[in-house]
Order: structure tokens, then sequence, then C-alpha cells
């Protein structure tokens, strides 16, 4: 499974090659440009922002650079999921530019509500850009509502979708929904021409119904037309965690650790149960 997360890589050359030539810590500040505005030494390149300069950034209308990083910094942070920022990312999910409208459907599917996964689906059923598209699928993997389901259906499909990252990342969606319609969706998708998504869509079933058929979708057809409540041994759906070794200037001193996150329910999904109608 591809990490929900996206890494802005950065060259550390320059900080590595001013440390092995010994120079004073204290430099210009436009060595430090690239890596962190304002930043004049080699320490304060890793002071995070405040949440002041991190919010100024995701507010800059004329700089996309500045609105993007200041959306994962506002996301990456402890206070990211308070009320004001989740308005900041609501309102970037209409942006101009992919990138910002991909951060913040990243950012709702963090700290969002269930209520949220409304306008993410628009993006998932509508947006040009694919990797926006891989985004809103994975966000509403972590927000649970019924409401859209028709546009996870639609995108876990070739014949509507073009790109089998986004169908794949539907397809494991879909698992937290209990409708017979959705299982039909998910034995189709097994014929997909895309490993990937025959096996979200396997894994899927796999959590709807207890069961285990394979690839083969004749012989889920067959159990399903047989079954009353196909969902009677059904298994709790969590969205997938994510977790990396650190890059190895993550082992600097300052330097923040890779995020980790364990696999969860979404949020608006009791714990216990699968929360959808079934039928």
């Amino acid at each position: 499974m591809t990490p929900f997360v996206r890494s802005e890589r950065l060259s550390w050359r320059p900080v590595f090659v001013i440390v092995a030539l010994g120079l004073p810590l204290q430099v210009g500040c436009d060595v430090f440009d690239g890596y962190k505005p304002g930043a004049t030494s080699l320490l304060s390149i890793f002071e995070p922002p405040s949440p002041e300069e991190a919010a100024d950034w995701a507010l800059d209308d004329y700089n996309t650079n500045n609105r993007y990083r200041g959306l994962v910094l506002l996301t990456n942070s402890d206070f990211g999921g308070e009320e004001p920022y989740l308005e900041l990312y609501r309102e970037r999910l209409s942006d101009d530019d992919p990138g910002v409208r991909q951060a913040a459907a990243r950012a709702l599917g963090l700290h969002g509500e269930p209520s949220d996964a409304i306008a993410v689906s628009r993006l998932l059923a509508a947006d040009p850009d694919r990797l926006v598209r891989v985004s809103a699928a994975r966000s509403l993997q972590r927000l649970h509502n019924p409401e859209v389901v028709g546009a996870l259906v639609d995108r876990s499909s070739s014949e509507n979708e073009t790109y089998a990252e986004v169908r794949a990342e539907a397809a494991n969606a879909l698992g937290q929904y209990r409708d017979r319609a959705v299982l039909q969706k998910l034995v189709a998708a097994l014929n997909d021409r895309s490993l990937t998504v025959n096996h979200n869509a396997l894994q899927s079933l796999q959590t709807l119904t207890g069961q285990n058929f394979g690839y083969d979708a004749n012989l889920w057809l067959g159990w399903l037309d047989e079954q009353d409540n196909p969902f009677a041994a059904a298994r709790q759906y969590t969205y997938p965690g994510f977790d990396r070794p650190r890059h190895p200037v993550e082992w600097l001193p300052f330097v923040p650790k890779p995020p980790k996150a364990p696999d969860a329910p979404p949020v608006g999904l009791r714990r216990d149960v699968t929360a959808s109608a079934e039928r």
C-alpha cells in the first residue's frame, strides 16, 4: 500500500558541506533560504515554524509553494486539527493549484469530520488531477459517510477511472460499507487489469463478508446469491496506517522523526461494527 503521505524532498548537501568544512554556525541568511525562510543558522533551520508562520504561508494567495508548504506544516502539527485550520483546509479544496488541493484533501482525511467526506468525494469524482483523486480516495478511507459510496463505486471501476492507483484506493475505502451493491462492484473489480486493484477489492470483500474465495469472481457471485445476510461474519474495517524507516537526515538532532500512524477505524465508524445500512 502506498503511504498516505506526500513528502517534499529537500537537498541537505549544503548543510553537510558547511558542517564538514567547520564553518561558523552563524552565516548569511541567503544560504538557508531554500530550507526555512528567515533562517540564519544551522540550528534555526530545524526550529519548527510557529502556528502564525505556517498559517501565513497557507493563506498566501500569491505563492503556490507557500500555500502547499503551509498546509503540510499545519497538517503535521500538534495543533493542526483545531477548528480554524479545519476551515482553512476546507477552503483550499477548491484552490487553483492541484498540489494545494491534494494537501487539503489529505489534511481533512487526518483531521476532518464525517461531514467533510462529501466535499472530499467531489474531488474524487471530478478533479482532473490524478494525484488529487488519489489523495481524496485515501482520505475517504479515514472519513466514514455513506453519502460518498456512489463516488467510491464510480472511481473503483475502469470504465470511469483511468488510473489504477485511484481505483485501488477507492476499492479499499469501500471495505467499510455494508451494501450489496458495494459487494457487486468489488466482485467486478476482481477482474480489473491491475493487480493492485484486484488485491484491494479482495481485501475489502474479505472484510465485509469474512469469506475468502480468492480472485474467482464466479465463486463470489455464486456465494452471494445464496446469502440472505452476506455480512453476518463481517470484520472490522480499518484504514491503512503508515510507517517508514528514517531517512539519514532524520537521525540528526532537532530533525523530526518520520510520522507514524497505526491502522484504525475511520472517523464516524464505531469500532465494534461497520456502521452502514445493510441492503
